[in-house]
């Protein structure tokens, strides 16, 4: 009885407490976990970080940073498929470079704190050069490594509305196929790529395709601000890491869920999410090797989840090429924890283009921000943090290469000579859990550092589980592998100085009227993502 006395004196104590009803934190709800320049997570209520980007966007708007939101692009053909040339929006430029009209081009976009020598970028290219020719156009968004992530958010419009206007003019002046036109970006890079074919004026983009695009600071129900299922003609979206790093609700036209769309099997316990994050680039390159992702058709995104769609497979293979033509909904996508992902069998994923399929092999650079393992199909570079130094040009020919220390040039062995520049960086690195990427290694467990916006434990759905297909298929072992990666840290762009208002900062300020409970949260991270 006393006990009982004991135990409902602490509830009505309890009850009396002040309650914060802002402290039961719901990402993508209430608020982010959103990424900090030192390298941990910093919970952002969703008035103030709404507060935080109208700042941001307003400076951009008074100031002009657009002009100042510095964008470049890297050519690579099958001409050139190891030295990039840096092309721009000009007439000597592009008559200068091996761009080709009469070839498909793809544009490819990093995402937060990493650069143009992405895996994004170079995995994606050396997958499509196994059929053909193709204009591969790496884009390099300098305020996406701004320390800031709030920042790098408020830039991806003004990122897109560049992009847009390289692509309007090679459609004028060139020829360019907007139907031919695919546009990649991973994590915030899928934003971006958003942004792009939204702000195209001379036609419709043919495709986008967005890796785990990014959530934290993004709202789902504000489609002018991120990638949406109408940017394109087809808008593809291969989610890995729904809730922390990524969306759970489908963002394309046909929304492919592996392994149920919120971890990946293979990452351990990846705390951050940065491996399952990371996993859509390789899932990505290794569809456009093999073709070797069969998918069930679900009713809702909660089916997917929780891989209650049923036991058949349909038509649709995540990540090929006729999706674009054929797919629509959304899918569930078992996967594998080692290389090769896919349940399939080998195929190709392909289209013939004008020249002859060669293996091109790409070096990479990239510095990585949280743990996750090296699974992957082709070296994949490591995310890189920034400074606020802006890059200087130098000769097209040579391919810029970032460091801490030095600044090795490469020197471009193609037969013409570019009329533009590329820079050279320098800078200090800043440890920030945003972009991912992975490595070739296939251990079960985490081992490089992980990627873009770390949040809190990712979630394993219990009932998100692989599954075997009905067909009989040999898996194959592994993936071919590029050369090794060298480590790439890039520049970062401060905050702006002299800011008319202050953005708000205090996370402790309670509405009038509200309780306040203290709930004791420990979260500790201290864990960093390869490069995306």
């Amino acid at each position: 009885m006393r006990l009982c006395f004991l135990v409902l004196g602490c509830v009505i104590a309890a009850s009396a407490w002040p309650v914060d009803q802002l402290s039961v934190r719901d990402h993508g709800t209430n608020g982010w976990y959103v990424p900090q320049k030192e390298g941990g997570l910093k919970w952002i209520g969703k008035a103030q970080a709404e507060h935080q980007l109208a700042y941001y966007e307003a400076e951009d708007a008074l100031d002009g940073r657009l002009s100042t939101n510095t964008v470049k692009f890297y050519l690579h053909t099958l001409s050139n498929p190891s030295t990039a040339q840096q092309i721009k929006a000009t007439k000597a430029s592009i008559d200068g470079s091996f761009f080709d009209a009469s070839n498909p081009t793809r544009i490819t976009i990093h995402g937060w704190n990493s650069n143009y020598k992405d895996g994004v970028n170079t995995r994606i290219a050396d997958a499509w050069f196994q059929y053909g020719d193709y204009n591969m156009i790496a884009v390099d968004w300098q305020r996406g490594r701004s320390l800031d992530y709030a920042t790098s958010v408020a830039g991806a419009s003004g990122a897109g509305k560049k992009i847009a206007a390289l692509v309007d003019f090679l459609v004028q002046e060139y020829g360019m196929r907007l139907d031919t036109l695919e546009v990649v970006g991973f994590s915030l890079g899928a934003h971006v790529a958003g942004h792009t074919a939204k702000q195209v004026t001379s036609g419709k983009v043919g495709k986008v395709v967005g890796l785990d695009p990014a959530s934290p600071l993004i709202s789902y129900s504000k489609t002018e601000k991120r990638l949406s299922s109408d940017d394109a003609v087809y808008v593809e979206s291969i989610q890995t890491n729904g809730a922390i790093l990524g969306f759970s609700q489908p963002i394309g036209k046909a929304a492919f869920y592996m392994n149920g769309g919120r971890s990946q099997p293979g990452c351990g316990i990846d705390i951050t999410g940065g491996c399952s994050h990371t996993r859509a680039v390789l899932y990505y390159v290794e569809a456009l090797l093999w073709n070797n992702f069969p998918a069930k058709k679900c009713e809702t995104y909660q089916d997917a989840n929780k891989n209650t769609c049923g036991d058949s497979y349909s038509s649709i293979l995540m990540g090929a090429v006729v999706n674009a033509i054929v797919a629509e909904g959304i899918f569930y996508v078992p996967v594998n924890k080692d290389s090769p992902y896919g349940y399939g069998e080998k195929n190709t994923g392909g289209e013939v283009t004008t020249a002859a399929p060669v293996v091109t092999t790409t070096p990479v650079e990239g510095v990585s921000t949280t743990a996750a393992p090296e699974e992957s199909t082709t070296e994949e570079p490591e995310e890189v943090s920034t400074t606020t130094k802006q890059p200087e040009e130098s000769s097209t020919t040579e391919e810029p290469e970032e460091s801490t220390t030095e600044e090795p040039e490469e020197v471009s062995t193609t037969t013409k000579k570019p009329e533009e520049s590329e820079p050279e960086e320098v800078s200090t690195t800043t440890e920030a859990p945003e972009e991912v990427s992975t490595t070739t290694e296939e251990p079960e467990e985490d081992t490089s550092e992980a990627p873009e916006e770390t949040t809190t434990a990712a979630p394993e759905d219990e009932e998100s589980t692989t599954e075997e297909p009905d067909v009989n298929t040999p898996i194959p072992t592994e993936l071919p592998s590029t050369t090794p990666v060298p480590e790439l840290p890039t520049t970062t762009t401060l905050a702006p100085e002299n800011l008319p208002t202050k953005p708000p900062t205090d996370d402790n300020v309670v509405p009038a009227g509200t309780k306040k409970i203290f709930i004791f949260n420990v979260f500790l991270v201290n864990v960093k993502v390869d490069n995306h």
